[in-house]
């Protein structure tokens, strides 16, 4: 990876007036990219935007007009980010002191207009992480010490605290409020407007305030081709575990009980739901 060097960089002339360098390789000449910045050679910067000192982009990466991404912030290859984004700024949490901590961003990403992304702390293993192929939608904020796996869909305004962990292809309503340290598991959907304070598992439908379960995301198992079988291994354990009148611990026994080898999906809901520290949804 070639880094720009400072002749794609605003800089002040001898007599401390504003000089702007020549528009060069996509980086607009309003740009302010700091000379230590490691940039591949097509990256696109808009205008007045802000890249910092210790930021890495990889190739074909597309960056709007007024975003600023600071921080040590890792974003791949073939990434949208659009206007006024800012990511990597320092983690809103008061006990943050300065140390050091990363930003990592996949590969193709969509980042809409005004969405905050900020890096991970110390208590939190410091680092936060994003998938590849995610989509954020405007407004959208993601804190620090979370993880996103691939494809996640995040839709507008939607708030991440920290601490959270998005497993893949779920799917997060617009306005919707997760508290930290809950985890939302694979191909799940949470309807708009939710309040999340409990884990949500995978393969769910939720809507709520707080969030409940109102049953299996088929469409989203449908789209995401899993086989027949398991849609409906999966749909006897929902109404084990969320619509019949046993305990967690007796409907994790009896839904244990049908695990069979064809049926990963099931022994996916199944660990999610044992590995829970917060408590799952229920319906």
């Amino acid at each position: 990876m070639k880094k720009r060097t400072r002749s794609s960089v605003r800089s002040m002339g001898p007599s401390g007036s504003s000089k702007i360098s020549p528009h060069k390789n996509g980086i607009h000449p309003t740009a302010i990219i700091h000379p230590q910045a490691r940039l591949d050679e097509d990256v696109i910067v808009g205008p007045y935007t802000v890249v910092d000192r210790d930021v890495t982009i990889g190739a074909h990466t597309r960056i709007g007009a007024h975003c600023v991404v600071e921080g040590h912030t890792t974003i791949g290859q073939e990434c949208e980010i659009f206007t006024g984004a800012v990511i990597g700024s320092i983690p809103q949490d008061l006990k943050y002191r300065g140390e050091k901590s990363l930003l990592i961003i996949g590969d193709r990403n969509k980042i809409r207009e005004y969405v905050t992304i900020n890096p991970g702390t110390a208590g939190g293993g410091g680092k936060t992480v994003i998938g590849s192929d995610c989509l954020l939608m405007a407004y959208a904020h993601v804190a620090h010490d979370c993880v996103l796996g691939d494809r996640v869909v995040i839709a507008n305004s939607a708030a991440l605290a920290g601490h959270i962990t998005i497993e893949d292809r779920a799917i997060v309503g617009g306005l919707v409020g997760i508290h930290q340290f809950v985890r939302v598991g694979t191909l799940a959907m949470i309807g708009g407007c939710s309040r999340v304070v409990q884990d949500i598992p995978p393969y769910a439908t939720c809507v709520g305030y707080p969030a409940k379960v109102f049953g299996l995301n088929r469409e989203g198992l449908k789209r995401a081709r899993i086989p027949s079988a398991s849609l409906g291994c999966l749909h006897r354990a929902f109404r084990l575990l969320f619509h019949s009148q046993l305990s967690m611990s007796h409907a994790l026994e009896q839904a244990a009980s049908e695990t069979s080898d064809d049926c990963p999906e099931l022994e996916h809901l199944l660990d999610f739901i044992r590995q829970s520290k917060r408590g799952v949804c229920r319906a």
